[in-house]
C-alpha cells in the first residue's frame, strides 16, 4: 500500500500540474510561474510540478491501475485515481492538438520529434508519451523524423512497425520539417542553437512539450512557439521601412 500510494500521489501531482497548466493557458497565465509559486509552499513542495505532455514509465500507470483494481475488489470506486489516468491520457493529445492549431492538416506534413524515452538519461520506452504521439501522427498521415540521444536503438528493436526516420542529431531531425515537438527533456536539447534549428525548417513551428525553452528566446529565434500552459507566442517579424505600404 505504501508503494502504490506513493506512486499514485506523484502521478496525481503531475496530473494536477497539467490540469492547472491547461487552465493557465486559457486565462493568460504562465503555468511555470504558477507552479513555482505554489511549490514555495512547504506543504506542497516544488517537485513533480512541471507541466508537460504527461508521464510515462513502468511504475506510475501500473501502480495507479493496481490500486484502482484493489479498491474495486474491496467494493470501493476510486474516482480520483481513475481521473489521474484519464488526465494523463488526455495530456498526450495536447501535442497533436497544438500541431493541428498551427498546421491545420497534418497529412503529408513532416514532423520532427525530439526525445523518445519516457524521461531523460534512459532508453526506457515503457508507456513513453512519444510513442503515443508518433502513432497518432502516423495515423493522421504525417511523416515522422525522430532523434533521441540513446533510445533510438531500443525503439527500432521494440517498435519496428513504426515508420520513423531516425536521425543522428537534432539538426538533422528538424531539417525541412514543418514542425518540431519536444517530448523528452534531455539536457542536450536545452543547449540547442534555436536560430539554427528554425533556419533549417520548412516552417519554424515549435511545440515545446516539456517547457524547456524560454518562449521569448524561441520567438526571437524565429519560431512560432507553443508550450504547455503558456501564452501563445508567434515569431517576431522584422519589417522593412515602407513594407506595409507595398
Amino acid at each position: 500500500m505504501i508503494k502504490y500510494a506513493a506512486n499514485a500521489f506523484l502521478a496525481m501531482k503531475i496530473g494536477f500540474a497539467n490540469e492547472i497548466a491547461n487552465v493557465c493557458e486559457r486565462v493568460g497565465a504562465e503555468a511555470p510561474e504558477v507552479m513555482t509559486g505554489i511549490g514555495l509552499d512547504s506543504r506542497i513542495g516544488a517537485k513533480f510540478l512541471n507541466p508537460g505532455v504527461g508521464w510515462g514509465g513502468s511504475c506510475f500507470g501500473k501502480d495507479v491501475s493496481a490500486l484502482i483494481h484493489t479498491a474495486r475488489e474491496y467494493g470501493y470506486q476510486s474516482r480520483l485515481l481513475a481521473a489521474t489516468l484519464e488526465v494523463n491520457a488526455a495530456q498526450r493529445l495536447l501535442a497533436i492538438q497544438k500541431l493541428q492549431e498551427k498546421l491545420y492538416i497534418l497529412k503529408g506534413r513532416t514532423i520532427a520529434v525530439l526525445g523518445l524515452a519516457f524521461k531523460p538519461d534512459t532508453d526506457d520506452l515503457r508507456d513513453a508519451p512519444s510513442l503515443y504521439i508518433i502513432e497518432r501522427l502516423l495515423q493522421l498521415g504525417a511523416r515522422v523524423k525522430a532523434y533521441d540521444p540513446i533510445a533510438m536503438d531500443a525503439c527500432r528493436t521494440q517498435r519496428p512497425e513504426l515508420k520513423i526516420k531516425y536521425c543522428q542529431s537534432a539538426l538533422e531531425c528538424v531539417r525541412e520539417a514543418d514542425a518540431l515537438v519536444v517530448v523528452t527533456e534531455w539536457e542536450e536539447f536545452r543547449r540547442l542553437d534555436l536560430p539554427a534549428l528554425a533556419a533549417a525548417m520548412t516552417t519554424a513551428i515549435l511545440v515545446d512539450g516539456r517547457n524547456i525553452f524560454s518562449p521569448d528566446a524561441a520567438t526571437a529565434a524565429g519560431f512560432d512557439y507553443a508550450g504547455i500552459g503558456r501564452r501563445p507566442r508567434g515569431p517576431k517579424v522584422k519589417h522593412e521601412v515602407g513594407a506595409l505600404h507595398q
